[in-house]
């Protein structure tokens, strides 16, 4: 089971595509870190919010994690380098990915901070230095910055480091509903291209990101997912209130439930009760057809033939073409 654990919703960034510094939760109300004990054991782990490393406690919430998950990853806008790396020096085996949106103008200017390519940047290199292995930077991809990700790429590879890819989405955890991607075509050439490059590569992780990296091209085209979402059944995410939530894209206009608080009961608890078996269904008839990788991973470890066949087929065997894609 994987999990994402929201710690916070406060952030020091006012990025154009999410509105989570609009509705910043208060440090009064925020889960305490020993409530993470309920938690059950978990194969996989992101830590996120919000901007995480504004949590005072955040060592302690990432001490009591490493009990619980064999991997840990924390997702961060890479701004506070010395608390980043403070915590790094205790805890080497965990996994950080900084957010950067572009090159540095396209870059500041969608995350709303002044220099904050910079730091994201200096962060990177700080933790490299270190000898971190399990470091990379992710962009949200858009019409706004889609003709940066293959120089982003390039500089994460130069790097050394791993690079993800996220395209817009719209949902309560980003209090943004009207995100909304007008040029497709210029972002769906830029995916093709990151595809191809990726195919290239000597590492077969490589080989299954150009397979997400595809099902990011056909959620832009607005097409069902390459795979079934079992958001809630293979994963879930807990927000800073203790509500445990299969996924962070419901909307109201859809759907907008909570399996159980972790403050009011054990987690089989809630992991078992009609509550969580009804939203299970709700996932089954969701409109929206996400692709993000909270949800999209574990499906695709659990369906590894689907894109190990995808694989085979575009890479050794030539039979998809990446520029028919």
């Amino acid at each position: 089971m994987e999990a994402s654990i929201i710690v916070t919703y406060r952030c020091n960034f006012k990025c154009y595509m999410c509105k989570i510094w609009k509705y910043p939760t208060s440090v009064e109300e925020e889960f305490k870190p020993e409530l993470l004990d309920r938690l059950p054991e978990l194969d996989f782990c992101n830590i996120t919010g919000g901007e995480p490393f504004l949590r005072d406690d955040i060592s302690e919430i990432v001490g009591i994690l490493k009990q619980k998950s064999r991997r840990i990853v924390i997702s961060t806008n890479g701004y506070f380098t010395e608390r980043i790396i403070e915590v790094v020096k205790n805890n080497k085996d965990i996994g950080i990915r900084i957010s950067i949106e572009g090159l540095p103008k396209i870059n500041d200017r969608l995350r709303g901070v002044r220099d904050s390519f910079d730091h994201g940047l200096r962060t990177l290199l700080n933790l490299k230095k270190m000898g971190l292995k399990d470091i990379g930077f992710g962009i949200t991809v858009s019409d706004r910055n889609a003709e940066d990700m293959l120089e982003l790429y390039d500089l994460a590879r130069f790097l050394g480091v791993e690079f993800a890819t996220a395209a817009v989405h719209n949902g309560y955890y980003f209090h943004s509903y009207n995100n909304k991607i007008r040029d497709r075509q210029k972002v769906i050439d830029s995916f093709k291209k990151l595809i191809f490059e990726l195919l290239k590569s000597k590492r077969p992780k490589d080989w299954f990101r150009a397979y997400f990296n595809y099902g990011l091209i056909n959620y832009i085209r607005g097409k069902k997912r390459l795979l079934p979402c079992e958001a809630g059944t293979e994963n879930f995410f807990m927000d800073p209130w203790g509500e445990i939530r299969p996924c962070n894209a419901m909307e109201d206009k859809f759907w907008f439930e909570s399996m159980g608080n972790l403050k009011e009961k054990k987690f089989n608890e809630i992991w078992n009760s009609k509550k969580a078996e009804e939203i299970r269904e709700e996932v089954k008839n969701c409109p929206k057809n996400c692709w993000m990788i909270g949800t999209a991973a574990p499906v695709m470890k659990k369906y590894i033939k689907i894109p190990l066949k995808w694989v085979i087929d575009a890479k050794f065997l030539k039979k998809i073409k990446v520029e028919d894609l």
